[in-house]
């Protein structure tokens, strides 16, 4: 049996016509509104609206844009509505979806990093954020929990999150060769034998447009990263733009996974936000709109406002921006003629499982990253040999913070409270403990 995935001309996946372009951005925009708690939230709210109430596309024809998203570097949330766009209106309807699912989020996190550098230092904000940081790290805990219990289902993929862990927080090996190592092992050894397709699938569009696709993407996405240096006298900027360049082309397993490897290299590489910072930042990207990737818009505006003040920090805002979410575009464009036909693949799907499974090492490595960090106020690096040990001054212990995080750890593990509640109500136990206390 053959199937032709004929992709060159998007329809809608019930054949019955796709939607008025105004109906289908009036949707998007809910949806990128409404995008709150992360991508299994996300998701679902895109699978009711699109599959559910509107049934532009199919369960199967869902899963499958999942699945390839998931294989994806980047926000898979995000990459999965610029997908159905595109199904829907073309390049016009994925560019549309995608930055209807963007643009709010990342508004609102701009003022809040405006609103941080320029009152961050003061007394009250501090002891609000010192809440936040004990929350976030409970969150970082419950991502998780909530990764292993779905990626660790036999003791080889044990075994590689073990690695992974081992890999990244004491030999402080680089990110992307422990995701490259992972899928690897995945596609050759972690599939089940033989050709499992259900049909052979081929895919009706010319490699000459792929390739145009691609070459143009790079274009559009590497160029403001060539010349916003030069132009604007901002090495700074050149800096940001070519560091979360790499960072897009390796983030695979969702925003805590690459969280380890942005926060540790903006941290102790090169020095542009403390740690405390970092988790100020993760705290006020979990409480807007959109992908929790945007984290990075708030690491390259205070990155650059800290160079050079609040226009270089709006500059550094807008490149982190630009490079993070132009290849996610990149990647749909390039890849949608494809996913029937990747859908399919048993090994790809191997990969896939080994990349998750590293991922909870990776996040593990986070969590101990975090707690230490947020925990102590002075933690040192030692070298013994190839290994690297981070050690906590007891003495430096933050009794707060402690007492903040069984806190948060009751009300979001245990008492199911709503994140935006448990922030709310940690950062005011905070605030409480500094200054009543």
């Amino acid at each position: 049996m053959t199937e032709t995935a004929n992709m060159g001309a998007p329809t809608t996946g019930n054949g019955s016509g796709r939607p008025a372009f105004s109906e289908a951005l009036r949707v998007f925009a809910y949806i990128g509104i409404m995008s709150f708690g992360g991508p299994a939230a996300q998701i679902a709210v895109m699978h009711r609206m699109l599959v559910d109430e509107n049934p532009w596309l199919t369960e199967q024809q869902f899963l499958n844009a999942l699945s390839f998203c998931m294989l994806l570097p980047g926000p898979e949330a995000m990459q999965l509505a610029t997908f159905a766009g595109w199904r829907l209106h073309g390049i016009r309807g994925g560019l549309a979806a995608g930055l209807l699912f963007v643009l709010p989020g990342a508004a609102v996190m701009l003022g809040l990093g405006v609103v941080y550098v320029l009152y961050g230092s003061q007394p009250v904000v501090g002891a609000l954020f010192l809440g936040i940081k004990a929350a976030v790290l409970i969150v970082v805990i419950q991502a998780l929990l909530k990764v292993s219990a779905k990626a660790l289902d036999g003791f080889a993929h044990w075994m590689i999150a073990g690695l992974a862990f081992v890999g990244i927080f004491f030999l402080n090996l680089p990110f992307p060769l422990i995701i490259a190592g992972a899928a690897l092992y995945g596609f050759f050894f972690d599939w089940q034998g033989g050709d499992q397709t259900p049909g052979k699938v081929t895919v009706a569009v010319s490699p000459w447009r792929t390739v145009l696709t691609i070459v143009a993407g790079l274009v559009i996405w590497l160029v403001p990263v060539a010349l916003i240096g030069p132009l604007t006298g901002d090495p700074v900027l050149s800096d940001i733009g070519a560091f979360f360049s790499r960072l897009a082309v390796v983030t695979f397993g969702g925003a805590y996974a690459v969280l380890a490897y942005m926060a540790q290299d903006v941290v102790t590489g090169f020095g542009w936000l403390t740690a405390a910072e970092m988790m100020d930042g993760l705290g006020l990207a979990e409480t807007t709109p959109g992908p929790l990737i945007l984290v990075t818009e708030f690491v390259g505006f205070v990155a650059a406002w800290k160079a050079g003040g609040i226009t270089t920090g709006l500059a550094g805002a807008a490149i982190t921006l630009w490079v993070t979410f132009v290849p996610c575009f990149l990647w749909i464009f390039a890849g949608a003629p494809y996913i029937d036909y990747i859908s399919t693949r048993p090994r790809l799907t191997g990969a896939l499982r080994a990349i998750t499974a590293a991922v909870v090492g990776v996040i593990l490595n986070l969590s101990v990253w975090f707690a230490l960090h947020v925990m102590f106020t002075d933690v040192t690096a030692e070298r013994a040999g190839p290994l690297t040990l981070w050690l906590p001054d007891p003495g430096t212990l933050d009794w707060r913070v402690a007492v903040l995080t069984v806190l948060c750890g009751v009300l979001l593990l245990r008492v199911k409270l709503g994140l935006l509640k448990v922030l709310a109500i940690s950062a005011a136990s905070g605030w409480a403990l500094t200054v009543l206390v």
